[in-house]
């Protein structure tokens, strides 16, 4: 192979269709918009538009609201976390906060903190230092011997 044999693969690129260049050109006079009206011309945008009834957008009601001050909790299973410690990923010795599980895989981004759930079982004797837990996750981490800190819980009680 040569520098100058080098090229593109056949039909890979197509060159662009030149529209309302004459009649002979297949794309001539109106250029492929049709004829005549509002989106014939340019500088339209009418995305949502109705013809003048009221828009869908409109006449269905509206329910609810979104709580910009919500807590967005990662949320983690025991059993996702038993699995892990069996891995070899997570270290049952040490105190397992969301650092921790971050550094092992369990999850991908802190967000404002994780929070357990007991799905599954679970049998290691664990710290944990995490935002939130569900009552059962919390009985379950106490039964196999383990303890929990609830940091959400620290700060509520501080403001």
């Amino acid at each position: 192979m040569k520098l100058n044999e080098i090229k593109d693969n056949e039909g890979s690129s197509k060159n662009r269709k030149r529209v309302g260049r004459g009649i002979g050109s297949g794309k001539g006079k109106t250029g492929g918009r049709g004829v005549k009206g509002q989106k014939a011309r340019s500088g339209v945008a009418i995305n949502g538009f109705e013809g003048g009834q009221m828009p869908i957008y409109r006449r269905l009601p509206k329910r609810g609201f979104n709580n910009i001050f919500a807590s967005d909790f990662v949320i983690v299973s025991l059993e996702r976390i038993q699995k892990a410690i069996d891995a070899g990923k997570l270290d049952a010795k040490a105190t397992v906060d969301a650092a921790a599980l971050k550094a092992a895989g369990v999850i991908r981004r802190e967000k404002d903190g994780v929070r357990i759930l007991a799905d599954g079982e679970f049998k290691a004797k664990v710290a944990f230092e995490v935002a939130g837990a569900s009552k059962p996750a919390i009985e379950k981490i106490e039964k196999a011997g383990g303890s929990i800190k609830l940091l959400s819980a620290a700060a509520e009680a501080a403001e």
